[in-house]
């Protein structure tokens, strides 16, 4: 019926893609379990979109190489690479200084430790160097530790036992 050379192209709703690559911009990441008849997408944001849609719209951005594909258990994992981060830039009319929150600096969610540091090369703090012994606190000379028990194999050099 259908020729090698034809092609079935899947029309998605504007309002569909905008949401998808917009989504995608803002995170950077996008992921979608491999189920071509999922009628809605896991993700809150996405969840009106089918799968599918979600799915090829992502497919089309990889042939472009605006996104890394990773396939793993069953799930598509899409991460935004720099020319496709320009492109939904231009597509999306969003400004330079947007920038997806994968491409953001975290503030660290502890505070800043009183603690001194561990190791600051030789002659620097250690928590290892209150347990050093200095030259006049050596063991004593009555110090002779002793192991119990057998050696399980005797020396080489010793003659066989009989």
């Amino acid at each position: 019926l259908f020729s090698s050379t034809f092609a079935i192209r899947m029309l998605i709703p504007k309002k569909n893609r905008i949401a998808i690559l917009h989504y995608l911009f803002q995170e950077g990441v996008l992921f979608a379990k491999k189920d071509f008849w999922a009628t809605s997408h896991p993700i809150a944001e996405l969840k009106d979109i089918p799968n599918l849609q979600v799915i090829k719209t992502m497919q089309s951005l990889r042939s472009r190489k605006f996104v890394k594909e990773t396939f793993n258990w069953s799930h598509f994992y899409w991460y935004l690479t720099f020319d496709g981060l320009n492109y939904l830039r231009e597509y999306l009319h969003l400004a330079e200084n947007v920038v997806p929150n994968t491409l953001k600096k975290q503030q660290s969610a502890r505070p800043p430790s009183s603690r001194p540091p561990r190791f600051e090369g030789r002659g620097g703090y250690s928590d290892r160097d209150a347990y050093r012994r200095t030259d006049d606190k050596k063991a004593g000379g009555e110090f002779a530790p002793k192991f119990r028990g057998e050696r399980r194999f005797p020396p080489r050099d010793a003659a066989p036992r009989s």
